[in-house]
């Protein structure tokens, strides 16, 4: 703990040396209230429009920060009682068709052009919302988080309409204010706009962002001013139900069906403009995508994102807490052996310093488990301090029974509680050049004697060229998170990251340099486990594909027997050290192309002085904006001494999608997982028959490689609807 502490001194008084006011507040556009009716429809011709101030002279991001944009892009807004109204006029730089992917929801911004809106309506620079579209008019929205985070599994109601012209695409939209949350009587909101134009490779934007941020960096937005402040919100409630139907078959031996039909309900409450209550009973999350399946080599758990609709909302209040193997919540721990059967969230700004994050979940007994109820409660607290860092605290309980006296706790050996407490503190300057976190958890187990105890923090600089991050970690032997994800305990770790990147005046090579990295595990007694060393040199072209070489050195002492195919049942000794080199390279092509294709490769030693090598590829296709098809192959090949001799495995993945309109959807996808002996193939079609409201069918298939026969397999419809009460 002593080592952590002039770190994290370092840490505060470069944030005290760095507070500074917002960068790009004398961008400022003007909005006022609509002067007659809007019709989204992707034409300006309403009065508003041509009264409306435009914000235009875009500055260029990439290839290079230091001028404006030769991609002229035009943005008004305005706004009525219920809706915030914005058109886009995207003029083309280059004769010649757009480029975009397909019409899929949040789509891959990077692979389409683009416009994006960010905006921040608390002013923290911290938190906000994106809304766009492609140039084919597939939509675009996701919850802001860190400054410049979006994640795209927030879904919500609102409009568009794109309509192409030979010289230009015009872009509207009705954002519904229900649909966001915001201050009430505060006048100046934090914007700004992107734009992407893969014919000429470039990113724009209208408050300028330096090139080594992304343009969703909210510490650079400028400011959207309202003539008045924006309409305070009316009762704003909206139920969610559905209905499910369902059969699933198990095809091995005794295997029968079973028929499922259910139905459940959602309830969004509105408590001003900037808090929200969730409530759900009985929840489904059938239609959510399947995990796309690994091969893993690793000694320990994989993590897989929280895709389930319910727990997104306002999530980094309660998921970000931590790093990514350091996690006191972890979301999909719920539900993962019971089915939930109600819970309750509260989540958003009580004003503009501080957010608030409350949720609680109840399980169901299972018998044929011998797994009692439980129930999963978290509650998150931030404060901002300085110009754009926060303190946080959070409180994680599992308790079993909970509302009922627990009855198969000796059965199971289940602790009867698992709690966390925490507190951290997260640093983001002003102008973004200095982030870091620190942090401390302490675990409590009815299980087990004492307490466990974890710590972390990390500094990271970044300007134009030079970047470098400092970070240490310490999770104790005895430290639980059981609703939480930390894959290893017991260990020091510490990891420091430099790199430097060349700009050249180049018509092709857009960046390039090296970067190092040193990963080093100590156990409790801070004896070396681990080193994993590695130098790569990156090089970024014009036309946005990527090249990556690496080297790289490692030791390893296992803690525990170790199978090194995870596959074969035999184990390497506790206590035995493994040393190798390797290298390797990667390459994805650019985006532009109709067709697309990616490698890797890894050449070099492995466990037990034997050899690993790995061949990963994916290649795309796209009829656009109607059809894409991808297919992704792992081949691993492992060489060891016996009992293992020489271990070949194959991943293979083809995907296709299908998107008719921006509201159907049909995507299947295929996988062979030989490490596994599983055959998965899972096709899902969805109708956004209203906004936020669809009709789902899902089936999934498993079978086994040999023989070829059918493990089990689902099949399930599903219908929801959105009602704004």
């Amino acid at each position: 703990m002593k080592k952590l502490i002039p770190l994290v001194l370092l840490i505060i008084g470069i944030q005290s040396a760095v507070n500074a006011q917002k960068i790009n507040s004398s961008y400022r556009l003007h909005i006022s209230r609509t002067v007659d009716p809007i019709t989204v429809d992707g034409v300006m011709d309403e009065l508003t429009w041509k009264g409306a101030e435009a914000a235009d002279n875009f500055f260029m991001i990439t290839p290079m920060d230091t001028s404006f944009s030769k991609v002229q892009t035009e943005v008004r807004m305005a706004y009525d009682d219920k809706n915030l109204y914005i058109l886009v006029i995207n003029h083309h730089a280059v004769e010649g068709p757009y480029m975009v992917e397909s019409l899929r929801r949040d789509f891959s911004f990077g692979k389409n052009d683009n416009f994006l809106l960010f905006m921040d309506p608390f002013e923290d620079q911290m938190n906000g919302f994106s809304f766009g579209v492609n140039a084919a008019g597939a939509q675009w929205d996701g919850i802001m988080y860190d400054g410049g985070k979006v994640d795209l599994s927030w879904d919500n109601k609102w409009i568009s309409k794109v309509k192409n012209y030979d010289d230009r695409w015009i872009f509207e939209a009705a954002i519904p204010f229900k649909s966001i949350r915001y201050k009430a009587g505060i006048k100046e909101w934090g914007i700004n706009f992107s734009r992407m134009d893969l014919k000429t490779t470039e990113k724009s934007g209208w408050a300028p962002v330096p090139r080594q941020f992304p343009s969703a960096s909210l510490a650079y937005t400028g400011v959207l001013v309202w003539d008045n402040p924006p309409p305070s919100s009316a009762p704003n409630i909206s139920l969610i139900p559905y209905g499910l139907g369902g059969m699933r078959q198990s095809r091995g031996e005794g295997g029968s069906s079973s028929y499922r039909y259910d139905y459940g309900l959602d309830a969004k409450i509105g408590l001003g403009s900037a808090l929200n209550l969730d409530m759900t009973i009985n929840p489904d999350f059938s239609q959510v995508e399947v995990d796309r399946q690994v091969t893993n080599l690793d000694r320990f758990e994989l993590f897989f994102p929280e895709r389930r609709q319910f727990f997104l909302e306002n999530g980094d209040l309660f998921a970000n807490f931590g790093y990514e193997t350091i996690r006191p919540f972890f979301s999909r721990r719920i539900g993962l052996n019971a089915p939930i059967q109600a819970g309750a969230r509260l989540s958003g700004k009580i004003n503009q310093d501080w957010r608030i994050g409350a949720m609680s979940m109840q399980t169901a007994q299972v018998e044929e488990k011998e797994l009692d109820s439980q129930n999963f409660s978290v509650i998150s607290l931030q404060r901002r301090v300085f110009a754009r860092s926060n303190i946080g605290a959070i409180f994680v309980n599992r308790q079993v029974g909970m509302f009922r006296p627990p009855s198969n706790l000796g059965k199971v050996g289940l602790a009867d509680y698992d709690r966390n407490v925490g507190m951290e503190f997260n640093l983001a300057s002003s102008n973004n050049h200095w982030t870091g976190k620190a942090f401390v958890l302490k675990s409590f187990n009815s299980g087990q004697d004492g307490s466990g105890l974890a710590y972390a923090a990390n500094l990271r600089y970044t300007s134009g060229n030079l970047y470098w991050n400092m970070q240490q970690e310490y999770v104790s032997e005895n430290y639980s998170a059981e609703v939480g994800f930390v894959p290893r305990k017991g260990f020091t770790k510490i990891h420091p990251t430099v790199g430097y990147l060349f700009f050249p005046k180049s018509r092709k090579v857009l960046s390039h340099g090296p970067e190092f990295n040193s990963r080093r595990f100590f156990d409790t007694e801070l004896n070396q486990t681990d080193n994993e060393s590695w130098l790569s040199y990156r090089v970024r072209f014009r036309s946005q594909s990527n090249l990556v070489v690496w080297g790289a050195r490692d030791y390893i002492k296992l803690l525990a027997p170790f199978d090194p195919t995870n596959f074969l049942g035999d184990t390497l000794a506790k206590g035995t050290e493994h040393r190798w080199y390797a290298w390797g390279t990667e390459y994805t092509s650019k985006p532009q192309s109709i067709f697309t294709y990616a490698f890797s490769t890894r050449y070099g030693g492995y466990f037990a002085s034997g050899n690993r090598y790995n061949a990963m590829g994916e290649i795309g296709y796209r009829l656009q904006p109607y059809f894409s098809l991808s297919l992704n192959a792992n081949y691993n090949e492992i060489h060891l001494p016996e009992p293992w001799s020489v271990t070949r495995f194959w991943l293979i993945g083809p995907r296709f999608d299908v998107t008719m309109t921006n509201t159907f959807f049909l995507t299947a996808f295929f996988q062979y997982n030989e490490q596994r002996e599983n055959i998965n193939m899972n096709t899902r079609l969805q109708w956004r028959f209203k906004p936020a409201s669809d009709i789902f069918l899902v089936f999934t298939d498993n079978y086994l490689p040999a023989p070829f026969q059918a493990k089990d397999r689902s099949i399930a419809l599903k219908f929801t609807y959105w009602w704004n009460i």
